[in-house]
């Protein structure tokens, strides 16, 4: 570039600055259209698609029970509802301090335990009562984490402990004091020194057989219980696990009931209290720390479904292998896994659906000269961000859903499934929530921000849970190592793989076609096919890389250990393809029609975006790099197809109800679109022309709002094109 032309340019500009003439008094009113906003309703097609019959799948079950818990929330001014025409929103107040938060949630609970909210979650059995119960814990995490947390502890880790680990005398004394919420218990098993690995805990129980009486102590800083949901505030009773010393010999770790306060709130003698402090999430539990000291329980408090302390000191258990003797006493804890995996699943409904509609209001850059810019959920870019967790979300869906229906017909011989299941869904389901909480916060720019708008804040809430429960790399490391034995005995007893899915393992291997067309891509054949040689193989390479580490002279443990790549990328390949199966179950029981035909989308999406993000299809050779492109493109064709369906699949069914994420999905707009139209140009006469003109919300208050001013002889304006359409044919009554 010349330097003097560009001098002479700049000197120019300048010069332009210096002699402009100052503005006219007269000068007329110019408004700059800022910001412009039409509900997505106005301009995205109407639903292609039964929004209830969608909605059925998606949720599942208890329809009618989630709607009407949503209206109890709806009508009670501890859930912050504010209401904006016909709708209702509601939402908790994160600004709220620490001991406020606590402070609510604790109303919350007793309000909704007035309303019969938990009748039956501890007292209750069968099918559908835990089935109506996973709903209800499902819309109370919509609305707030720490109330849905603050409630499990008491309700389905102290309870189920006191109904699944103990016995007539335990049921009787404690479970409808639990129920009426009389008893508030907690549950210490995480010590400072040791979470997922429960067997090395350190606290210590050893029974005296003078008093008839365990003395319970914690020998070391490690051995304090940690994390304690209940223990800082609320708590009345606790569950201590800690190791059983009889005779000096050690019988592992056993369940005991403890007071740890009295009637008056006050912490007992020999127990020690302190609070967790303030985290980056679950404000509203009150989390603590606990030491024991010499604390001496009743031999009656030993929770004895397994095993039990007779009154000479005779330890007496129907188990007596002692490693099975633990799977016992863990097995009962898979309904927290199963809990927190449909959670997940409703979180990322809530961030995706709130994302989505901000990304039909939301308008940047313009693609053409004066034309007009563009919804951010019209870029491909944005599309191949949002659309793809979208139907992931769905397909999620669909295996919480099988998880649940599994787990409440449970019988000792689903047990070992449901733990692998649990363990692969949860992990599984829980990183994809992070995953979609991250990406909607960013998706969302700055208002992703703003805790009103929920999605930063679900963030910082939801990040424990990959870690509370099972930490999700230790779980999925449990998966490869449950696929393993399956695969060995399957191998030594030369018998057909049966359960979990694998049957697919008996079957000649797939061929996967050289030449992949879009109606190969998008058919269940070819996504199952796919994802069923993947698991296979990857299963095969594992079992294979295992022994030779065990040829080469290491234990089959640190075999194990060593080959942890090769067993992640296992446990991913099983849970993926579980996702897939139910999600395509669910398809098949659809008859043909534009459901069915959404479905597919769905089920393709999901299908594609598994390959496209695991690099082992290409590592391994399953794909050729030919195909891998094709799947590629596939996936962006399949976005362009899904984005007629984004609103009514993302907001009308994914969460529910709407009003939960309706007012945080809009505060973008109507806290900065809210007041004065922004001026080029104003003097005195045009600021009081436009004082007070307030722009309202929504459509349904255009009427009611231009009348009023009408009426007050004060101007009708806006800075919204839409609503000042709709202002000029609104008729004076």
């Amino acid at each position: 570039m010349d330097p003097q032309s560009a001098a002479a340019r700049h000197v120019a500009v300048i010069a332009g600055h210096l002699n402009c003439p100052s503005p006219s008094a007269a000068a007329p009113l110019a408004l700059a259209a800022c910001l412009r906003y039409d509900p997505p309703e106005l301009s995205e097609n109407p639903p292609a698609f039964d929004l209830a019959a969608l909605r059925r799948i998606l949720d599942g079950h208890d329809l009618e029970a989630r709607d009407w818990l949503f209206r109890l929330m709806e009508e009670s001014p501890l859930f912050c509802p504010r209401r904006r025409g016909d709708r209702t929103f509601v939402a908790p107040d994160y600004n709220q301090t620490k001991e406020q938060q606590r402070a609510v949630t604790m109303r919350r609970i007793e309000y909704l335990l007035r309303r019969g909210v938990f009748e039956g979650w501890v007292t209750g059995s069968g099918p559908e009562a835990e089935l109506r119960k996973l709903a209800f814990f499902e819309c109370i995490a919509i609305y707030d984490h720490s109330l849905s947390i603050k409630l499990g502890v008491t309700y389905f880790l102290w309870g189920g402990a006191i109904r699944f680990f103990g016995t007539k005398r335990h049921h009787d004394k404690w479970l409808k004091a639990t129920e009426d919420y009389q008893v508030k218990g907690c549950f210490a098993m995480t010590e400072l020194g040791h979470g997922s690995n429960v067997r090395g805990i350190e606290t210590i129980a050893i029974y005296d057989t003078n008093t008839g009486e365990f003395v319970i102590n914690t020998p070391c800083e490690s051995a304090q219980k940690y994390w304690i949901g209940g223990a800082a505030n609320h708590a009345t009773h606790t569950i201590i696990f800690s190791q059983l010393l009889i005779n000096g010999t050690n019988q592992g770790i056993h369940a005991f009931v403890a007071q740890i306060r009295d009637a008056d709130g006050n912490v007992c003698p020999n127990v020690r209290i302190a609070d967790c402090g303030h985290k980056i999430g679950l404000n509203g539990v009150d989390n603590g720390r606990i030491w024991f000291d010499n604390l001496r329980v009743p031999r009656e408090n030993l929770l004895n479904s397994v095993a039990d302390v007779l009154p000479d000191g005779q330890y007496v258990s129907s188990i007596k292998d002692k490693d099975k003797r633990f799977a016992a006493f863990m097995a009962p804890l898979t309904f927290g896994r199963v809990n927190i995996a449909a959670t997940a699943v409703y979180i990322s409904k809530v961030a995706l659906a709130i994302t989505v509609r901000y990304a039909l209001t939301r308008r940047a850059f313009s693609i053409s000269a004066n034309g007009p810019e563009v919804l951010l959920l019209d870029y491909p870019s944005h599309q191949w961000r949002i659309l793809p967790l979208i139907a992931k979300t769905c397909a999620m869906s669909s295996a919480a859903n099988y998880l649940k229906r599994l787990y409440v017909k449970r019988t000792p011989e689903t047990n070992k499934s449901i733990h692998i299941y649990s363990s692969s869904l949860k992990a599984t389901l829980t990183w994809h929530n992070m995953r979609a909480l991250q990406e909607c916060r960013k998706a969302c720019g700055g208002q992703g921000l703003k805790t009103e708008n929920r999605i930063g804040i679900l963030n910082g809430e939801y990040d424990v849970q990959s870690t509370f429960e099972g930490d999700n790399n230790v779980l999925m490391q449990q998966v490869s190592k449950a696929l393993l034995a399956e695969y060995l005995a399957a191998e030594k007893m030369k018998s057909p793989f049966n359960g979990l899915g694998l049957e697919h393992m008996n079957d000649p291997c797939p061929i996967i076609p050289a030449n992949l067309t879009s109606c190969t891509i998008r058919s269940i054949k070819f996504q199952l096919d796919l994802l069923c040689l993947r698991e296979r193989d990857l299963l095969g390479r594992y079992a294979g890389e295992v022994s030779q580490y065990q040829a080469q002279g290491e234990s089959k443990q640190k075999a194990v250990l060593l080959s942890h790549q090769l067993a992640d990328e296992l446990a991913r390949a099983f849970t993926e393809r579980t996702i897939l199966q139910t999600f395509a179950d669910d398809e098949m029981t659809q008859s043909a029609g534009p459901l069915k035909e959404l479905l597919g989308l769905l089920r393709s999406m999901y299908a594609l975006i598994c390959v496209e993000e695991d690099a082992s299809f290409l590592r391994y050779g399953y794909l050729s790099l030919e195909s891998a492109a094709a799947v590629r493109k596939e996936v962006m064709k399949l976005c362009g197809d899904l984005r007629p369906h984004a609103l009514s699949v993302a907001f009308h069914v994914l969460p529910t109800p709407i009003w939960i994420v309706y007012l945080s999905s809009l505060s973008w707009l109507r806290h900065h679109a809210r007041g004065t139209p922004l001026l080029r140009r104003t003097t005195a006469a045009s600021h009081e022309q436009l004082a007070g003109a307030v722009v309202p919300d929504g459509r349904e208050e255009v009427a009611t709002h231009v009348r009023k001013r009408r009426a007050s002889g004060r101007t009708v304006i806006s800075n919204c094109g839409a609503f000042n359409e709709a202002a000029a044919a609104i008729k004076d009554q």
